[in-house]
């Protein structure tokens, strides 16, 4: 009886052992889904607002010129974030003026948005009945943190497939992603990597260009400096002013 039992456990052990490495190979093999090509919406009431004030642009038509990103793209406007935060980007609206307000324009950057919420925008309003002569697209800061370079670059070519898909006549104009942190530092180095993936990837594609502006804002040893971005991430008026000033000769030859 006791061998009897002891068999027996034996055998149970080894059935449970086998039947985890199966579930583990198999868990191993399926294709992973990364969170930057899943379209995911926030839920804030001050992502709500901005969501529903674009789509409410966007229903009116007339737009030659569309910015699609985050904060970086939304603090054109001159908005800052509703939290008790420092203030970021406040004289981005000067510039738009300048350089965009006769092209009819419309930016539809919302301020914390990863990619996976602006492929999620692109499918509920956001670019529904338009076509713009051009876009220029700036997006993926956001993931740094959370996802690899090849990820992020993932999310990036999911979101101008996207773009071609629903508004096949336009042009579309990827950045890299901007410099992040005064000093270099290892979320700059994913941000380049994942910029250089996706620029590769779309190399191919009609009606895509990509620029690289990050050394722009950058001196020659890489420092960013506080008089371009305070907060070492989101632009004031002299960052916004290299920013419209280094796209300016390829938006006006797309445009």
């Amino acid at each position: 009886m006791v061998l009897i039992r002891s068999t027996t456990r034996t055998l149970v052990i080894a059935i449970a052992v086998i039947t985890a490495a199966i579930l583990l190979v198999t868990t191993a093999a399926l294709p992973q889904t990364t969170s930057t090509i899943t379209p995911k919406p926030r839920q804030s009431e001050f992502w709500l607002n901005r969501f529903d004030e674009i789509n409410r642009r966007i229903e009116q038509g007339n737009i030659d010129l569309l910015f699609v990103g985050d904060s970086i793209t939304h603090f054109w406007e001159g908005t800052i974030y509703p939290t008790n935060s420092e203030p970021h980007g406040t004289a981005g609206q000067a510039v738009w003026d300048e350089y965009y307000s006769q092209r009819n324009a419309v930016n539809i950057g919302i301020g914390g948005d990863k990619i996976e919420h602006i492929l999620w925008r692109l499918d509920h309003g956001n670019i529904d009945g338009i076509s713009p002569k051009l876009i220029v697209l700036l997006a993926g800061t956001n993931n740094a943190k959370d996802n690899t370079a090849a990820e992020i670059a993932d999310g990036i070519v999911a979101i101008i497939d996207k773009l071609q898909l629903k508004l096949p006549d336009s042009k579309i104009l990827l950045l890299s992603i901007f410099p992040r942190g005064e000093y270099p530092n290892d979320l700059r180095t994913i941000l380049a990597n994942a910029s250089q993936t996706a620029a590769a990837r779309i190399a191919d594609k009609d009606n895509v260009y990509y620029m690289d502006i990050a050394a722009n804002f950058l001196s020659n040893d890489g420092i960013l400096s506080p008089d371009i971005m305070p907060d070492a991430r989101h632009p004031n008026e002299q960052g916004y002013r290299i920013w419209a000033e280094s796209i300016e000769p390829i938006v006006s030859e797309l445009f």
